[in-house]
């Protein structure tokens, strides 16, 4: 039986990222994402593109590009819940991008419409100037100004509820924007020191859509009042479900090379047959259809061979003997059965042979999107509620298998993302698994062995241990880090969706997590600690003291007692209390020294001999000297209780990859002991029923890289908080894992004005988010995408901003040689 309890949990969306799962296994995020600069650069590679680059020169002026996505927009505002990917295409061609990102996932000043901008002061108070580009207008002919920008910073800094906004961060921390020596200047004033400021005004909005709460709520929902972008919205047509882009007469810049580019809306489930009717130039497909492309092209020699594939391919001889000895049989009804069954046959491979020999007229662009999947570990109750369990099944994974199993086959580089926080590529990026340990079923075993779960427990009941560390030592702990508030976690049985503190939902808005909502908890506040010191690196912030349990790594329901007193675990279902034991305490400790320590190693760049450091700790992370069981496999248990887990996974089509990456963790987990009874549920269901409200112990959904992990991963790995009704908010946690240290180092990050510190902050936040292993990150998700060989610029992307401008046709080589 699973040990998920009743759904329980709010989710509180600080920075909402929209939800794009079940099919593809992905929360998508709309908006711009990464920063950072300096000396101290990630040296791992970043993914190569696949976009069939050319010259402007070699594109064709001219021409209709039909780009698939998955459905209109219902909004064209970015900033509202129920914005999509369609949303943030369109404005991405249509609406001024301050900064957009590099092949490396770094972000960019963009010179059509920002000359420079940079920090000018950081003393008493950071002010950032813009300088505008004096060539840039809205499309009704007014200059792009500072008008703009303070509308949009009213509209979004979230003191106004009338604004139906979906996130704010960064906007509530500007305290005035003015008009700087001139009206091309625009100088912004922050009452908080803001790290990501490049985040900002990324698209920009005219004053005419952010000015008012009916602009801003209603106004652009389906056409826009003015534009700035290479490209214009003209029309969209929900019967043909398409959205059309002209060139802008009044842009600037580079000339759009293609004179209109259609956004079709087509599920992915209907793409090959959209692609070989014609219907698309431009699509991102699945590993199924990528394979179909493959085969055409490869088969396109074979003449009138029948096909090795498709329907029919798999009938023996000896069943298609039987089938027509069926059909010419003396028993009518048989006899007519089986003729409809081989018409029907005969029907579905004509139409799939004529798909494939249309299929050939496309090729297949493969890169790495900028998304990587992961195994969750929910947290909350069950087994999971223990870290060693959870960095026990962590330790069990051989993450690289995994990675080979989605990559390998299509071609991609299969190397195990090393951080929850930034890809190979980006400037935040290093590999902190370390600070988890490397694969090792020995390790993962003496683990569930120090948690209690040993062969027989299934069968043997004892008194309750005591909780945290399962009893064992009676040796005093010291203190740890931060803590979970002391008031009872209750849950509220059916979770439900409400907007976030300050902002209100559209009516008819679709909404991420049907999660209950609640104001947001006010965040400790950040304490100021200088660059680098050891204060920073290895102690909590003061007044933030922890003494009941393993630096404040957050279990749903772990209230700490007073004056480090323990509590017995109560009851089966509800709120359970967790007190620690010592030997929890030092058990924890490990993994956070490894994480610290890894840390250490990265800023020292090998100053220091590892053997010459102190506070390590040796050997696994059970404490030294537990012994891990005598052999391998056989199920474990505790108290009369097998070790089960219920693993979560989408059963729609495009979800081929995650069901076999989950048989392949389930078998690795039945070598140490644990077992996972895998459930398969329909897409509609499988985040809001499950991953939202906590009806899970493991799933795999996907998160997308960003540029600015400071700001935009903080909610995902934000320590849970009581709301003042009992129920717990999660923000976008579903893992239910967090700690307060966690939450300070992305705070201290977000206000590091020193990029190199904030950057080193970033990657010590995600070492502990390694070490409490709520997350255990599987592989960089593919992007394959299905294009005419003529389409260039355009293709799978990875991190880049698609430079719209720039996407066309190849010119003819006539054309070329006649203008030679």
């Amino acid at each position: 039986m699973s040990q998920v309890d009743a759904p329980r949990g709010r989710t509180c969306s600080r920075t909402l990222r929209s939800v794009a799962l079940l099919t593809s296994g992905v929360l998508a995020l709309p908006v711009l994402a990464g920063c950072s600069s300096g000396e101290d650069e990630s040296d791992a590679p970043a993914p190569a593109q696949d976009i069939a680059p050319a010259a402007r020169d070699l594109v064709a002026d001219g021409g209709t590009l039909r780009w698939a996505v998955d459905a209109l927009p219902t909004t064209l505002n970015a900033f509202q819940a129920d914005a999509d990917a369609t949303t943030t295409r369109i404005a991405g061609a249509v609406l001024p991008s301050l900064f957009t990102l590099d092949r490396r996932g770094r972000p960019q000043r963009n010179p059509d419409y920002v000359e420079s901008a940079e920090i000018i002061d950081r003393e008493p108070k950071q002010v950032v100037l813009y300088k505008l580009n004096q060539q840039a207008v809205w499309t009704d002919g007014r200059e792009i100004g500072a008008p703009d920008f303070v509308a949009q910073w009213h509209a979004l800094n979230g003191k106004d509820s009338a604004y139906w906004t979906a996130h704010n961060s960064g906007y509530e921390r500007i305290e005035k924007i003015e008009k700087g020596a001139s009206d091309l200047e625009v100088k912004v004033t922050f009452n908080k020191p803001y790290a990501d400021w490049q985040s900002l005004f990324t698209p920009l909005y005219p004053k005419e859509v952010t000015g008012t709460p009916d602009s801003f709520n209603d106004g652009a929902r389906t056409t826009l009042k003015a534009m700035a972008g290479p490209f214009q919205l003209a029309s969209t047509d929900g019967k043909a479900g398409t959205a059309t882009l002209v060139r802008n007469p009044r842009w600037w810049g580079q000339a759009a090379k293609l004179e209109r580019l259609v956004l079709t809306a087509v599920p992915r489930e209907n793409r090959a047959a959209a692609l070989a009717a014609g219907r698309l130039d431009l699509a991102a497909v699945d590993r199924h259809v990528a394979d179909r492309i493959s085969l055409a092209l490869r088969d396109k020699g074979a003449g009138s061979k029948a096909l090795s594939h498709g329907p029919g391919a798999e009938i023996t001889p000896s069943a298609a003997l039987k089938s027509w000895a069926l059909a010419n049989g003396s028993d009518d009804g048989k006899a007519q059965a089986a003729r409809e069954a081989r018409r029907q046959s005969a029907v579905a491979a004509e139409a799939y042979a004529n798909e494939q020999t249309a299929l050939r007229g496309f090729v297949v662009r493969k890169s790495l999107e900028p998304a990587y999947t992961q195994l969750a570990l929910n947290g909350e109750s069950g087994p999971l509620s223990d870290d060693r369990v959870r960095r026990a099944v962590g330790r069990a994974l051989n993450r690289k298998e995994l990675a080979e199993a989605v990559l390998t086959p299509l071609g991609l580089p299969a190397v195990p993302p090393g951080s929850h926080l930034a890809l190979a590529g980006q400037r935040a990026y290093a590999d902190n698994s370390g600070a988890l340990g490397k694969q090792s079923t020995q390790d993962a075993q003496a683990l569930l062995a120090d948690a209690g779960w040993t062969r027989g427990g299934a069968l043997e009941k004892h008194d309750p241990p005591k909780a945290g560390g399962e009893g064992g030592s009676s040796k005093k702990a010291e203190p740890s880090s931060q803590t979970a508030p002391s008031a009872s976690a209750k849950t509220a049985p059916g979770a439900k969706t409400a907007p976030s503190a300050g902002a209100k939902t559209a009516p008819g808005a679709k909404t991420a997590p049907s999660v209950k909502t609640a104001p947001s908890v006010k965040a400790a506040p950040s304490v100021k600690a200088a660059p680098g010191s050891a204060e920073l690196r290895t102690k909590p912030v003061e007044g933030q003291e922890d003494k009941a349990s393993s630096e404040g790594m957050y279990i749903v329901g772990d209230d700490k007692p007073a004056d480090g007193g323990h509590r017995a675990e109560t009851g089966t279902g509800g709120t359970r209390i967790l007190a620690p034991a010592p030997g929890a305490a030092l058990q924890g400790e490990a993994p956070r020294r490894r994480a610290d320590a890894l840390h250490d190693d990265i800023a020292n760049k090998g100053g220091i001999k590892p053997q010459e450091r102190k506070g390590g700790v040796a050997g696994a992370y059970a404490p030294l000297g537990t012994a891990a069981p005598a052999r391998a496999g056989g199920p474990l248990g505790k108290n009369g209780k097998p070790l089960t887990l219920r693993f979560v996974l989408p059963a729609g089509p495009g979800s081929e990859a995650l069901r076999t990456v989950g048989d392949k963790i389930s078998k690795m987990l039945d070598r140490i002991g644990v077992h996972a009874e895998i459930t398969k549920v329909d897409d509609d269901s499988f985040f809001k029923d499950h991953i939202a409200s906590g009806a899970y112990d493991m799933a795999l959904y996907s998160w997308p890289a960003t540029a600015f992990p400071a700001t935009d991963a903080r909610p995902i790995f934000a320590k849970p908080r009581p709301a003042g009704d009992g129920s717990l908010l999660v923000e976008q946690n579903y893992t239910r894992v967090g700690s307060d240290y966690i939450d300070q180092l992305f705070d201290q990050a977000a206000a590091e004005l020193d990029e190199d510190e904030s950057r080193a902050l970033v990657r010590r936040a995600d070492a502990r988010i390694w070490a409490a292993a709520g997350s255990i990150p599987l592989y960089q998700r593919p992007e394959l995408v299905a294009a005419k060989p003529q389409v260039v610029n355009a293709g799978a992307f990875g991190f880049a901003a698609p430079r719209y401008q720039d996407i066309g046709f190849k010119k003819a080589e006539s054309s070329k040689s006649t203008k030679k």
